[in-house]
This record gives C-alpha cells, structure tokens and sequence, in this order.
C-alpha cells in the first residue's frame, strides 16, 4: 500500500478492521492533527488502541528543528522494528517530516506503507471529534502555517500559505467542546494573533475571544498559545483583560532582543518596541503571566549580544521562557548564513540563560504565596492554574483533605514555591 497525499489516505477503506495507534510528537497543533488522523480511521470502522497493541500504527512527525527530525526518525525506526518482529501490521508516517522529506524517507524506509503529507486546514468544516487529550481539556486549531517569514524557521515552506478558519466554524466546534464537558480550551496555531488577515482582511482574535467568551458555559478557562509579538493589538489585550473566563497568560515567543539579531531572524520587531510592548501588557492585564521563548547561537550571535539578552531576562522578567539552540535548517533564508556558531558555544550559552531565568523564575514565583488560586485538578495530588499551560510549564502540587477528582476546580492556597512549581492547601 503506497498513499502519497492526505485525500488518498482520508479516502482509503482497509478491508480488514484493524487496531489503530496514534503516536504525535512535536507541538500541540500536531496533536490537533493527530486527532483527525484518528478520526479517519475510526470512520473507516477501525478501533483506537495504544500503539504497543496496535496493528496500524500512524506517527504524527514533526520536522521544524534538528532534534525533532532525529526523535521522528528514530520512533520510525522503532515501529519498522517491530514490524519485521510481526508484532505492527502497517505503518503509516503522516505529518511535517514526511512533507518535508518524503522521497528520503521512501528510499529509507521501504518498510512503511504509506507517506501522508501535513493535513489541510478545514476553513469551514468542525475540528475532528477524536480526542487524544484528558477529557477536561483541549487544543482548538483557529489557523494554520505563520504570516511571517522568519529567516531561521521552516513551517511556512512545509505547512503553506496562511489560513485561518471561519469563525462560524470555530464557534461551532467551541459549542461542541463545551457540551461534551471541556473545562479548558486551549486555542492554537503557529500564529494566532494574525488570526482573520486572509479571510476578513483584519485581524480578528479580539472579536473572536468575545463571541467564545459570550457563548461559553460550562468552559472556565480559554488559554492563548502562540501569539506574535508583532500581531498583538491593544484590543487584543483589552478584551484578554475584561473577560473572566480568559486565562491571564499570553505565550509571546520573543527569539531574541538585539536588534542585529532581530533584523538578520527577520522578526519585523526592534528591541524599543519590544520593551513598549511588554510595558503595555503588563499594564493593561494586571497580574498577567507572560511565557516566551529564545533562540540562542543564531549565525552571528556574538558573545556580547548573547550577554545583552542574558541582561535582558534579568531587566524584563518573564515568568515562564523556553529556549533552544538554533537549528540550521534547509529551505530557510538563514540557512544560507551558514553555521558560524559551533556547537559547544550553543550549548553553553544555552545552559547560562536557562540558569538565569530559572532564578527569574523563582523570585515570581514567591508573589503567589500567600495568595489563594483557582486550581484545575490533574490526579490526586496536582493541578494547573491559570498561569500553567499544559505540559510546558509548572504545576501546583496539592495537600488536600478530601479526594480530588481530575477536571475540577478547587481553590488551593499557595504555602510555598519550589522552583517553577507551587505548593498549596485544598480547604
């Protein structure tokens, strides 16, 4: 079986009911992907299944960096391992990787039966119905691929154009997931402060959240992920402020503040307007978390603007940052810059930021003892507030007197911090 683009494959009917296995890697708008994967498989009448019992297993890949491609690579090693053992039937890589390098891969890997490209954004169609995540929380998908063309990254030569979704469409799905008991939403794409530009010719995210945050009942927290700087608008920030049931945490992934580097990652944003912009978050949505990440060892990164970001985490404190080495990858503008980084130099500036915001982090985190905080339960001794993304960033580690059930919201008052994590008592 060779099925070479996504309509084959969402058109294709194994005669034969099969255990279907879903392993996503890479980001969470893969996860979104990966549920219409399953979705497609389900409606052919196959049944979901852990991947270690399956007889198909699909691999959602992400290629964006090198270290991504290399855990894709080697999960896909593993499956054509247990093929050749007899215990997979069939295996299908979909996803970034298999968009990007899909004749390598077919040369490499004889073994896997089918090679499924990205999956096309529905504009007007609902998100799939197949969940992947605990029942009390989801991604929701608003846009795909990014309206900026950034020098270092590869998602707009893999994923396409632009596009945004109707927001009848994405209304449509927020009612679903609210009525199947959605306690969180998370909204998702690689840009979703652009969100609007192709289809309305404005951007719409504010206008958005209001009919989300209008409609929602039994939904209590709708979190942002992925918002560009260079996209936030004051509206935005007003009605993130005004409505209750939006989380006060903006993800605002920065790269990097020198302007040199800013100029040559082509990020349409200076270091002054960065700081304007920061300033203005923090004033108009008080108490608001922000999350960002950073790039270091960009081709020409010196030791001095390196030196000059470390001052900046230190003078501009973020309570949650990611960063990474940068990634030298084909089909970029920078990849033509070459590598002029060496390996050894990343790593170790890398390990001096995260060593500098892991004490940023550690002194913000002091201002919620003390306080009380609406706690999403995750087991029995965990959960998230507000200012807690799933799976990135930290958790508030419960003393309760009384069992706890996940996908409730109790109110948990904070008695210590430890590190990026919080401690609090459940009355």
């Amino acid at each position: 079986m060779s099925i070479s683009t996504t309509s084959e494959f969402q058109q294709q009917r194994l005669k034969e009911t099969l255990r279907v296995g879903i392993i996503s890697l890479g980001c969470v708008r893969n996860t979104v992907d990966s549920e219409a994967l399953l979705s497609h498989a389900l409606r052919a009448g196959h049944t979901h299944a852990d991947a270690d019992h399956a007889d198909i297993v699909i691999v959602n890949t992400c290629g964006f960096i090198e270290a991504a491609k290399k855990e894709s690579i080697e999960v896909i090693s593993d499956l054509v391992a247990l093929k050749k053992q007899g215990r997979v039937k069939k295996i299908i890589v979909a996803g970034c990787l298999a968009q990007r390098y899909a004749e390598e891969l077919r040369q490499g890997y004889p073994e896997v039966d089918a090679f499924v490209g990205v999956l096309r954004l529905p504009k007007d169609a609902r998100q799939a119905s197949a969940a992947l995540t605990q029942p009390y929380f989801t991604y929701l998908k608003i846009c795909e691929s990014c309206f900026n063309q950034c020098s270092f990254c590869a998602i707009p030569g893999i994923k396409g154009k632009f596009t945004s979704r109707s927001m009848a469409a994405i209304l449509d799905d927020v009612r679903r997931l609210d009525a199947r008991g959605v306690k969180e939403l998370n909204i998702v794409g690689q840009d979703v402060t652009a969100y609007g530009l192709d289809l309305y010719r404005e951007k719409r995210l504010a206008k958005l959240l209001k009919g989300i945050s209008g409609i929602v009942k039994g939904i209590e927290w709708l979190r942002l992920l992925y918002t560009y700087p260079a996209h936030i608008t004051d509206e935005l920030l007003d009605v993130i402020a005004a409505e209750p049931v939006i989380c006060k945490y903006i993800d605002m992934p920065l790269q990097h503040i020198n302007d040199k580097v800013l100029k040559r990652m082509n990020r349409n944003m200076t270091r002054n307007q960065t700081e304007t912009l920061i300033k203005d978050i923090r004033r108009r949505v008080p108490g608001v978390s922000l999350r960002t990440t950073f790039i270091v060892g960009f081709p020409g990164e010196t030791d001095k603007e390196f030196k000059e970001l470390l001052q900046f985490i230190k003078d501009y404190p973020f309570e949650r940052v990611g960063a990474f080495a940068y990634s030298r990858e084909e089909g970029t503008k920078a990849y033509a810059f070459g590598d002029r980084v060496s390996a050894a130099a990343k790593q170790s500036r890398l390990a001096k930021l995260m060593a500098v915001q892991q004490v940023v982090a550690e002194d913000l985190q002091e201002r919620f003892v003390g306080r009380t905080l609406k706690v999403l339960v995750e087991d029995s001794k965990t959960g998230r507030s507000e200012y807690d993304a799933p799976d990135v960033d930290g958790c508030v580690h419960l003393q309760r007197d009384r069992p706890l059930k996940p996908g409730q919201f109790v109110q948990a008052r904070i008695t210590a911090a430890a590190g990026y994590d919080l401690e609090g008592k459940v009355g």
